[in-house]
């Protein structure tokens, strides 16, 4: 099973809210996910990213492969060197 950390979609039409998760790699954007790492509001300004170091370690650590978009806001947060 191929685990991703990658973003959950969220909130109304031309108003998104981003859950960071941790998906099976096969599972639809907006489907079952394993575990909520955190989140990501961009119409905040200045953007909000708010996540968990701790889990995302655990996970990098148990082979967790972030996305391009997972690795650049994990990055901007601290919580991936």
């Amino acid at each position: 099973m191929a685990v991703k950390i990658r973003l959950k979609r969220m909130g109304a039409k031309k108003k998104p809210f981003y859950r960071i998760v941790v998906a099976d790699s096969r599972s639809p954007r907006d489907g079952k996910f394993i575990e909520e790492l955190g989140y990501y509001d961009p119409l905040k300004d200045p953007a909000e990213i708010k996540v968990d170091a701790e889990k995302v370690s655990k996970w990098i650590s148990n082979g967790a492969q972030p996305t391009e978009t997972a690795k650049a806001l994990l990055k901007k947060s601290g919580a991936l060197a």
